[in-house]
């Protein structure tokens, strides 16, 4: 697989900067913030470069491969495109751009429920690769409804979401309208009106919707009916008794994302899951909560030879990822960073992040003198 790039743009903060030129002002900070006061946000990223590695320069080097088996198989690279809800409000069909570079670079693409794809389009796109990640629903026959399309649509990994039982306090979305339910200011108009390519292909594209939970919306719905719906259908809080229904339903590999603890990892050990992804959603539901690096470490050399311990939530480069499988991930996920380069570059954009991202962590693996990616271990500073 070609990792051309352009050029002007090979960092993730490139993307960051054009992105925030080419979108309405509400559709990056929606993208960009965290909540409160944005202080788990920026700490996720800033603990995450305390992490230090060790190079052996003199060691005989053979050649370093990203290749890393997941779940019975072999992806090119150690990361992934984590789910993002509302893609297609940042740039007009996000998702499938990005479902479509994951497939030509053969990394995972995770759909969220919210997504504005439906999750047999993406199974098209990815013929049967991507995930699938369910906000849980009030209702079991709905619930069941969204398993049976997943399977039908071959998805081989459920992701299951616990980090959200409330809303998390969003300033900058409640200014911009885009809490639940979501408007449409003259603000909000002014912006678009300022950026007229975003226009243009937002026109063409059609309005973002839901598309996966389409069938089951009464038709006609305003945007104020549209958060009552949300409120009204989904119920944010998991625990023991709504997952085991799940797990005895799913014949796929099963994930829990947003884990912050090891007791929440001892009972997804205890209710049979495959995986774990160590997660505090971006840094968008708990201010006050720790970063995901420091979690992590503990997880991960204690309970990694369970279940697959992975992270997302504040990686932004190759060296990142770097650092985060040093630190005990057997996997990484990123939404920001591939959703600035959709915003930046358009159709472009999904591919350009998944090349410049490989370029980098290759870099990494040879400087250090790491081979496999489940070597990176031996390399963090403070480990012999």
């Amino acid at each position: 697989m070609s990792l051309n790039y352009n050029t002007n743009y090979p960092s993730v903060d490139d993307l960051r900067k054009k992105a925030k030129k080419r979108i309405p002002r509400f559709a990056f900070e929606y993208l960009d913030g965290g909540c409160n006061e944005d202080v788990n946000l920026h700490r996720n990223t800033s603990d995450i470069r305390e992490v230090e590695l060790r190079p052996y320069y003199l060691r005989k080097h053979s050649g370093s491969d990203m290749r890393t088996e997941l779940f019975g198989h072999v992806y090119d690279a150690p990361f992934g495109v984590s789910p993002v809800g509302l893609q297609g409000l940042m740039w007009p069909r996000s998702a499938e751009i990005l479902a479509a570079a994951a497939k030509a670079h053969n990394i995972p693409f995770v759909l969220s429920t919210v997504s504005t794809a439906s999750i047999e389009k993406i199974s098209e796109i990815t013929e049967g690769r991507a995930w699938f990640q369910l906000y849980h629903p009030r209702e079991d026959h709905l619930r069941d409804d969204l398993l049976d399309r997943a399977a039908a649509a071959e998805c081989p990994v459920l992701v299951i979401l616990c980090d959200v039982p409330t809303f998390g306090y969003r300033p900058r979305d409640i200014r911009n309208g885009l809490a639940m339910p979501p408007k449409m200011t003259l603000r909000n108009i002014l912006q678009i009106m300022g950026k007229p390519n975003w226009a243009i292909q937002t026109l063409i594209a059609g309005q973002p919707n839901f598309e996966t939970l389409k069938p089951y919306m009464p038709p006609g719905l305003d945007l104020a009916q549209l958060g009552l719906f949300m409120d009204q259908t989904f119920a944010g809080r998991l625990n023991e008794d709504k997952i085991a229904p799940i797990r005895d339903k799913w014949k796929g590999k099963l994930v829990l994302k947003g884990v912050a603890t090891e007791a929440d990892t001892e009972t997804a050990i205890r209710l049979g899951l495959d995986g774990i992804i160590v997660s505090n959603h971006g840094g968008r539901q708990l201010d006050a909560g720790q970063s995901t690096i420091k979690p992590l470490k503990k997880i991960a050399a204690k309970y990694g030879g369970q279940i697959k311990v992975m992270m997302d939530s504040g990686i932004r480069s190759g060296p990142d990822i770097a650092r985060t499988l040093a630190s005990g991930a057997a996997f990484t996920f990123m939404g920001r960073a591939f959703m600035y380069g959709v915003a930046a570059l358009g159709k472009k954009g999904g591919e350009h992040t998944v090349a410049i991202l490989k370029r980098q962590l290759q870099q990494v693996m040879e400087q250090v003198c790491c081979e496999k990616v489940g070597d990176f271990p031996d390399y963090l500073v403070g480990e012999e």
